[in-house]
């Protein structure tokens, strides 16, 4: 699990963000939103321009780093702050596996350039090069040892070029580093919009109708609509030689994505991707940026429900204040975020919280001050 991220001078964030997971109250309810006392269910709010769609990129920058899944490097243009003077963004990732940590950190010129690379075990520094003093990498891998520690190409990671290249020991250590890189090759970000923006995950462009006939997930998609309060038919049909999904009225059909509303695409596109968050294993950390866009209460209220079923740990970031509620998440897992802080509900007021209390009143009234 992610327990707790900071970054510097990468886009919006001049001076060092800190995003901690780990800052939890002992709160008896919802307790399933908490997972061995880390943010298992975080919904961040904040105005527009605050830098929450930022902080969803500083966080996947580590899988265009580390691994070769689905990267698009025009959302990291321009990558520093303007106003920073260092000609590096810093990242500090801290992760939690069973009881173990895992500490990675890298400083970066630009998406793909490195400078600066660490990464610590359970406090055991075990990989670790620093270009300001050369390229000489130190790898103390159990498995690792006949590495070339020369490493001359800025574009590669000391950790890419490590998992690649060696046959690591069957070791507690190496097994922790195994599962760091799994965790990092199965995190996903997307956006909750018509287009089908994502990052992690896979590899490729995917067309979203494509996916669901191929797959043979018309009708479960159509039940999906339905229970979301959107009651239509849906139906395949041949489209200038291309199956596409349509519409079913009463034998007349109209194509899907002609006369679709936004939300209904949005929410399409949010099915689409729910079902590789039901696959067992297939997502370890998810971010959805402004997932309830086109959503009216209700319905964000049912995909945060629908997300919580999956156990998957995620993030998400919206401006809907009616889903701050205690019936959905708790006062820790909530958080409003400004451009050089975040922090959780229950850290920005002095009052005692509980489950009785209406929370999004409260925030309404000005009873929150990050």
């Amino acid at each position: 699990m992610l327990k707790k991220f900071s970054v510097s001078n990468f886009k919006s964030f001049e001076n060092n963000f800190e995003f901690d997971l780990s800052d939890i109250n002992g709160y008896e309810f919802n307790t399933r939103s908490i997972k061995n006392g880390i943010v298992n269910n975080a919904l961040i709010y904040g105005h527009n321009g605050v830098g929450k769609s930022n902080l969803g990129l500083a966080i996947f920058d580590i899988v265009g780093h580390l691994t070769d899944k689905n990267i698009n490097e025009n959302l990291y243009v321009p990558y520093l702050n303007a106003n920073n003077k260092s000609n590096v963004a810093y990242f500090i990732y801290e992760f939690l596996f069973d009881d173990h940590t895992v500490i990675y950190e890298y400083k970066k010129y630009d998406v793909k350039t490195t400078q600066f690379e660490r990464i610590v075990i359970n406090g055991n520094e075990v990989a670790k090069i620093d270009r300001n003093f050369g390229n000489q990498a130190i790898i103390n891998f159990e498995g690792a040892e006949t590495l070339n520690t020369e490493l001359n190409n800025k574009n590669l990671s000391l950790l890419k070029y490590i998992r690649n290249n060696s046959l690591l020991s069957d070791n507690l250590e190496n097994t922790i580093f195994i599962h760091f890189y799994e965790f990092v090759e199965s995190m996903l970000f997307f956006r909750s919009l018509e287009q089908n923006t994502y990052l992690g995950l896979e590899t490729g462009s995917r067309e979203v109708q494509d996916d669901i006939i191929k797959k043979g997930n018309v009708a479960d998609l159509q039940n999906f609509l339905n229970s979301a309060g959107i009651i239509c038919k849906l139906t395949v049909e041949k489209e200038l030689d291309k199956d596409v999904l349509a519409f079913d009225f009463d034998g007349k059909s109209i194509s899907f994505y002609q006369i679709a509303s936004t939300g209904t695409k949005s929410l399409t596109l949010f099915y689409y991707w729910l079902q590789r968050l039901k696959e067992k294993s297939k997502v370890k950390l998810l971010f959805i940026d402004e997932f309830d866009a086109f959503y009216h209460h209700d319905l964000s209220s049912l995909i945060v429900e629908e997300l919580k079923k999956t156990e998957i740990q995620f993030i998400l970031t919206s401006h809907n204040t009616s889903i701050i509620t205690n019936d959905l998440i708790r006062p820790d897992c909530y958080f409003l975020m400004k451009k050089d802080k975040i922090r959780s509900l229950s850290k920005s007021t002095s009052k005692e919280l509980r489950e009785a209390h209406n929370i999004e009143k409260m925030y309404k009234s000005g009873s929150f001050d990050v």
